[in-house]
């Protein structure tokens, strides 16, 4: 057992300072360098989420005319990107296609390793467009489809989706994606914020620490949670079997997913804006059973084990009303959260300290070596 003063996973333990998001998971509150989600999630477009995490307040007009020019300058996969990528194995996981794509641009970017503010912005740009391409291009070659070029009047949201299906999208749907992108955007220091800021910290390229979140990312226990959401409801199938599937579900103890988070105490707040876009999406698409069964699936949660929905229960049934393919769900994630990986690899390169904590040893000591032929097998 870990000695007095650890924590396992971390728990509670600050690992450094950073003003471009906290988390007060008692009130269940969500800023972005000191403004609320609620208030960010009502009135902003991902582009002022971009500029405001990427630098300490939200744009002007002219600062939003010259992000917005940038991003359309690079929206369009790389020649040699988009050669790796017909590669790869049509079988392969959105997300090691992801991950490889990320690692392998770094060929093709000629500030790779220019780590000042300057470069690692334009960096931070162009990594933005490149997942949010990457996964709509991938989507697309994997099922024997052509890429789509992109769209420069259309914004960050629409365009992706335009990318990813070929159609440009109702006026709903753009917001819908806006808005998920948004919530998505950052989280302080979560796993894969944190496994970026350690690869920084060594003063490894921008590349390399992408790639590192895109890794931790993977893990069903940071970003996976919103497919085992869908999978659940998807195996229930109506809203009056929902009760009896979670109930026999909790007696086997099995864990559902998209309730409870290790910072959250209430409610996540963001929670609250995919709740509505689920139910509002439904009410279009005549067709309210992915909402029905997750507001079911919830209120036996909270009955029978106290715990709230976390941010990834309703962006599932909200991604698929939305008709996004379920092993995409994760890699949207991705598509949000490049924005607050290179807003914290920036102030890491800013402020650095090599990141190298000390680990608790709970092994032997005092073993004696013993020559190999007098060493007795292993039962």
């Amino acid at each position: 057992m870990p000695t007095s003063g650890t924590t396992e996973g971390l728990e509670d333990v600050v690992a450094g300072t950073t003003a471009i998001c906290t988390v007060d998971g008692i009130n269940g509150r969500l800023i972005y360098r000191g403004y609320d989600i609620r208030d960010l999630g009502e009135h902003a477009s991902f582009e002022e989420i971009m500029y405001l995490l990427w630098n300490t307040d939200l744009p002007s007009r002219p600062q939003l005319d010259a992000l917005n020019k940038d991003l359309r300058a690079s929206r369009e996969l790389p020649d040699p990107v988009l050669k790796r990528m017909r590669s790869f194995p049509h079988a392969a996981l959105p997300l090691h296609v992801l991950r490889t794509v990320v690692s392998s641009a770094a060929f093709d970017d000629p500030e790779v390793e220019d780590l000042s503010p300057e470069a690692s912005y334009r960096k931070s740009v162009r990594l933005t467009n490149l997942c949010a391409a990457t996964v709509a291009g991938w989507h697309r070659i994997r099922n024997g489809k052509d890429i789509v070029a992109p769209d420069p009047q259309l914004s960050h949201a629409a365009n992706f989706l335009y990318m990813l299906t070929g159609d440009k999208p109702s006026d709903v749907y753009e917001r819908t994606m806006d808005v998920a992108l948004i919530l998505h955007a950052d989280h302080e220091f979560n796993a894969s914020t944190f496994a970026a800021r350690v690869t920084a910290a060594t003063l490894s390229d921008m590349h390399s620490a992408i790639t590192s979140a895109v890794g931790a990312l993977k893990g069903p226990l940071h970003g996976g949670a919103n497919e085992g959401v869908i999978t659940m409801l998807q195996a229930i199938g109506s809203p009056d079997r929902a009760e009896a599937h979670v109930m026999e579900a909790l007696a086997q103890k099995k864990r559902i997913m998209g309730f409870g988070h290790r910072v959250y105490r209430v409610e996540d707040p963001r929670a609250v804006f995919l709740r509505r876009m689920s139910k509002q999406l439904g009410e279009q698409a005549g067709d309210m059973r992915w909402y029905e069964m997750s507001e079911k699936v919830r209120e036996v949660v909270k009955r029978e084990k106290g715990l709230e929905v976390n941010v990834d229960f309703y962006s599932a049934s909200t991604y698929y009303t939305m008709g996004i393919p379920t092993d995409l769900f994760t890699s949207i994630f991705a598509v949000s959260r490049v924005v607050g990986w290179t807003a914290h690899v920036m102030e890491q390169y800013a402020h650095n300290r090599l990141i190298r904590p000390r680990g608790d040893y709970i092994g032997p000591m005092d073993r004696t070596w013993v020559p190999i032929d007098q060493r007795q097998k292993a039962a």
